[in-house]
């Protein structure tokens, strides 16, 4: 996993303008839910472009939170990418601009339901009783993306754990996202990976500033298990 810190003179400067470092002292588990994103053999398992350099490492973290969650009432979500080769799950803003042309065809195949690039990475622990959702973007809580905010209120679930992949594009900005929409939302600085340091910090920085705070995963499983105590 990545081996880096938030910037110190960062963090004096959010302690300073806040008078505390961290927004949120408190997690209700029953209203907790860890939203792990993206976690499939594309970013995961591949090689290639997609790959992503720290991703298999931050696995044993991932599921060292998904099983705190059930143990204390919380709730476990999988939030996989799902795209497909017409109308707006092609996408085309995206992959007209951003992919090189030989590559559209692959990725969007490699996104789409049957494909091995589509399924989650064999290590996660995934039970029965978890959600799986489907976004076409890169944060699940664009209008349209995903179920995912239907589904947190519907469960009564105003706080969010996010981890996942990449660090600073789909996990911001779906962390970003969820604050926009009014929920509590915490990026697990240990359960994230992206292709560089430099990208990882890059995204937790921006995000701490003013969407929420970044702690690590034994820092949230304390949280949890306070909130959880009678």
């Amino acid at each position: 996993m990545h081996d880096v810190s938030l910037p110190k003179d960062l963090l004096d400067r959010l302690e300073k303008r806040r008078g505390r470092l961290h927004v949120f002292d408190r997690i209700v588990p029953r209203q907790t839910a860890l939203l792990v994103v993206d976690m499939q053999n594309i970013f995961v398992a591949q090689e290639g472009s997609l790959a992503v350099n720290h991703a298999r490492s931050i696995v044993p973290n991932i599921n060292r939170l998904a099983q705190e969650l059930r143990a204390v009432d919380g709730h476990v979500i999988w939030v996989r990418t799902t795209l497909g080769p017409e109308g707006r799950k092609a996408w085309d803003m995206y992959f007209d601009n951003f992919v090189a042309k030989g590559q559209v065809d692959q990725r969007r195949a490699a996104l789409s339901p049957g494909d091995p690039g589509h399924e989650f990475w064999r290590e996660l622990d995934i039970k029965g009783e978890d959600l799986v959702v489907d976004k076409d973007r890169f944060s699940a809580f664009i209008e349209g993306a995903s179920t995912l905010e239907d589904a947190l209120r519907a469960r009564s679930i105003d706080t969010i754990l996010v981890a996942g992949t990449l660090t600073n594009i789909c996990c911001e900005s779906t962390a970003r996202d969820a604050m926009m929409r009014d929920f509590r939302a915490l990026m697990i600085s240990d359960a994230n990976a992206a292709q560089t340091d430099e990208d990882h910090l890059a995204g937790l920085s921006t995000f701490v500033q003013v969407f929420g705070d970044v702690i690590p995963t034994d820092e949230a499983i304390r949280m949890l298990r306070e909130g959880h105590a009678p």
